[in-house]
């Protein structure tokens, strides 16, 4: 029997909304565009005409495949994330609305600096934080780092997609350990690390533990691992009086915050994200710190 657009839609909304999905109404409408090869706009348009069957297929089959877990993401092979349309695959984690949060205050810092602004976004995952901030902020020279090659192809490619080749590269660095000597001078450091305790990956949700890649998840026993490393290492990297903004988890942010005290970060101060968690903590290298990072 032939069924319209909007019967796939209405069919897949509740069976989403039967397995606990949030956004049932959003994952639908993008596993039908997915399907029919449509945009938002000619979706909301043909609600009313059939479907061919071959659409229908290709929708109850990508519908079949969330429901057991796989994220919406990786099914249609892209993702929004702060006005930019990205590509994404499971070498990388899905951009969150949580991670706005850490975008916003970079984009607050270097706005009003000259041209020429140097930004570092390390653990650069889908390039979705350094993105932002190059498509918001035109003064800025912006650098991607990921340890991972597989995530560092997906970073090339949403740098081509978004139009900003001339503006933002990629590089391979494994955050971990020291910056190379020609990585240094940057005005703003932006991470969002691993960040779960080893323990606690295996009890996440099962479309992100058997979904999203584990390196990106593991911040090592405590889930501190990256925070302390970056902190101390990298601190070199920053120009005097420059920054470090780093995202937490939600039960995170005063262990790192005194992670930066110990490492000597000045100014150190957290922000919530929408959901009233306490998402970034940030501080900044001290001025006279000049003698110190031409050690």
């Amino acid at each position: 029997m032939p069924v319209t657009y909007n019967d796939l839609y209405l069919d897949a909304r509740k069976a989403l909304k039967g397995v606990g999905v949030e956004q049932a109404q959003l994952e639908a409408r993008e596993l039908l565009c997915a399907a029919s090869g449509k945009d938002r706009g000619e979706f909301l348009r043909d609600l009313t005409l059939y479907a061919s069957d071959g659409v229908e297929k290709r929708f109850r089959d990508l519908l079949a495949r969330r429901l057991k877990g796989e994220p919406v993401a990786y099914l249609i092979g892209e993702w929004e994330f702060y006005g930019l349309t990205l590509d994404i695959c499971r070498d990388v984690l899905i951009p969150r609305p949580d991670t706005e949060t850490l975008v916003e205050r970079g984009i607050l810092f270097v706005r009003d600096l000259p041209d020429g602004t140097r930004v570092l976004d390390l653990c650069a995952g889908s390039g979705c934080i350094g993105l932002a901030i190059g498509d918001n902020c035109p003064n800025t020279q912006v650098y991607l780092a990921e340890r991972s090659e597989d995530a560092l192809r997906v970073c090339r490619q949403n740098i081509r997609r978004c139009g900003l080749t001339d503006q933002v590269t990629s590089i391979q660095v494994d955050a971990l350990e020291p910056p190379p000597r020609l990585l240094r001078d940057f005005d703003l450091i932006l991470c969002n690390p691993p960040y779960i305790p080893t323990l606690e990956v295996g009890r996440l949700d099962v479309s992100v533990r058997d979904y999203e890649p584990r390196m990106a998840l593991d911040g090592g026993e405590d889930g501190l691992k990256f925070y302390r490393a970056i902190s101390k290492k990298w601190k070199c990297a920053l120009r005097p009086g420059r920054k470090l903004i780093f995202e937490v988890g939600y039960d995170q942010a005063q262990a790192v915050k005194a992670i930066m005290e110990e490492q000597g970060f000045v100014d150190i101060r957290t922000t919530m994200d929408p959901g009233m968690h306490w998402r970034v903590v940030e501080g900044s290298v001290e001025q006279e710190a000049e003698d110190e990072k031409m050690a």
